[in-house]
């Protein structure tokens, strides 16, 4: 049994509501929802939440709800690991052994359902406990810098001062966007930015962030220029 599982918790404080909050058109939740039934990788695609409006909002999209998740699980310092293994232990208590399990956020308007499945295959192919989605950075890691506390800059790697660009070793971050692993994993807590885990790229015009008002905006312009590059690409 495969599941998909949407953490979304009603308490969110920098964007007030972000889980449901319109993104383009619809509900934000609403895109990781379409995805995950897209991929065709799921039996189930369900939402993690306390919350009845969010799980209202789920259920209208076409995801399932099964259950409302307890308070001492929806606060702002509960890791997605511990939502998830809540989330696996109640199917098992009901009689259900999901064996692959994908955590996928809802405020990932940019995930695709081809990514989904190529995550899928990431991790049986590599036969590791998680397969998750990551991208480069920009900006060579090791040439950044820091604001001290008198309001000058100073280098996190002095010694890169001089060392050329294409010199230093690429560094990837989480793209914030899905991590397939196997229930055992989940359940077991196992660290996933580890030796356990296998990347899946992806390019960085696809990948953004949603915390702050700033990011919202800056992640409908470019939801909205992928779309019309997409658009423009079907009608040619």
């Amino acid at each position: 049994m495969r599941l998909a599982i949407i953490p979304a918790r009603g308490g969110s404080q920098r964007i007030p509501r972000k889980n449901i909050k319109p993104f383009c058109g619809k509900p934000i939740i609403a895109w990781s929802i379409e995805a995950a039934q897209q991929s065709g990788c799921f039996d189930q695609v369900i939402v993690s939440t306390d919350d009845a409006e969010i799980a209202e909002v789920a259920r209208q999209h076409g995801a399932q709800v099964p259950f409302l998740r307890p308070a001492e699980l929806s606060d702002e310092h509960t890791g997605s690991t511990a939502v998830i293994a809540h989330a696996i232990d109640w199917f098992v208590a009901h009689g259900q052994s999901p064996a692959q399990v994908c955590c996928l956020y809802a405020t990932a308007p940019f995930v695709s359902a081809d990514d989904l499945r190529r995550g899928l295959a990431v991790l049986n192919e590599k036969g590791s406990d998680y397969a998750f989605s990551v991208t480069s950075y920009g900006f060579p890691i090791q040439r950044a810098i820091r604001i001290t506390a008198a309001g000058r800059v100073e280098m996190f790697n002095a010694e890169h001062f001089n060392t050329r660009s294409q010199d230093l070793e690429e560094a990837c971050h989480d793209a914030g966007q899905f991590y397939w692993g196997r229930a055992e994993a989940w359940q077991q807590g196992e660290m996933i930015f580890s030796q356990v885990a296998a990347p899946v790229m992806l390019p960085r015009h696809r990948v953004q962030d949603i915390d702050t008002p700033e990011d919202w905006t800056r992640a409908e312009w470019m939801f909205k220029a992928l779309q019309a590059q997409t658009n423009g690409t079907q009608h040619a």
